[in-house]
């Protein structure tokens, strides 16, 4: 087995690992185990200004609200603009994208 192909399989289990998950605790406890606190406070940041964009705010008033890089901001707004569409899969599920009127 290749390098590549190793990668792809340590991280096909990775995947498979969080979709195990069943429980937020047990997500948590999996989590904190993988991950430095900063880690998932960083991804949880990036989920908001995902939400907040989704929902018309700009970059100036996340960032202040946040104390979000204006770099994290842009790098996020990419993701929802030009990526394979993760972060709206997440925000749809969990109802966190606001009607427009």
């Amino acid at each position: 087995m290749s390098k590549k192909e190793k990668k792809d399989k340590y991280l096909e289990n990775f995947f498979k690992a969080i979709l195990s998950l069943e429980t937020e605790e047990e997500c948590r406890a999996f989590f904190d185990d993988v991950c430095t606190i900063k880690e998932v406070q960083d991804m949880s940041f990036r989920l908001e200004v995902a939400r907040l964009l989704s929902n018309g705010a700009v970059f100036s008033d996340i960032s202040k609200e946040m104390g979000t890089s204006s770099a994290t901001i842009g790098r996020v707004n990419k993701c929802l603009n030009y990526g394979p569409g993760g972060y709206a899969v997440v925000l749809e599920r969990l109802g966190l994208i606001e009607e427009n009127e």
